[in-house]
């Protein structure tokens, strides 16, 4: 991916918030990003994380992929045609499923664009071991819980005869 200038994700933001007829105190309110931050977004000072600019697309309206690739987070919509293609195409979805996959799988693209910058190894998971080191099993996690107690049934009671 080429490098995108800074500036260049901050004025496309101006431009969709003068379209919108927002203020940048507005803009701020509106996605919970601070007005200093914003305004260093829009100057070119400051580069947002794909976080950010899911907040800024929603408060504007707009589709968090075009901040993206705006961004240069993402690569233009050809790269993601035959995702998109195959989402529109599907009879079994609604309009509704539909947006909402393609904008999941942008943020997906976003991230994983973000995570190779980071590359950082992702922590292993632990496994839960017994006192004595040895992995729990289900069987063994079910056998170390106490059995449970159970009342004695009492019989129903009757009324006596006078």
């Amino acid at each position: 991916m080429t490098s995108i200038p800074v500036s260049r994700i901050g004025d496309y933001i101006r431009e969709q918030r003068e379209s919108s007829k927002l203020s940048l105190r507005r803009l701020a309110q509106e996605s919970g990003i601070s007005n200093p931050y914003l305004s260093q977004i829009e100057r070119g000072l400051r580069k947002p994380s794909a976080e950010i600019l899911q907040q800024i697309a929603k408060a504007l309206r707009i589709s968090a992929e075009q901040l993206y690739v705006q961004a240069g987070l993402l690569e233009d919509r050809d790269t993601s045609l035959a995702v998109e293609t195959a989402v529109l195409a599907d009879p079994v979805l609604s309009e509704r499923q539909k947006r909402v996959l393609l904008d999941i799988y942008a943020s997906f693209m976003a991230e994983a664009v973000v995570g190779d910058s980071d590359s950082a190894p992702a922590a292993a998971p632990r496994k839960r071991t017994s006192p004595a080191g040895t992995p729990k099993t289900a069987a063994a996690k079910a056998s170390a819980r106490p059995a449970p107690t159970t009342r004695p049934k009492r019989a129903p009671k009757t009324s006596a005869a006078r």
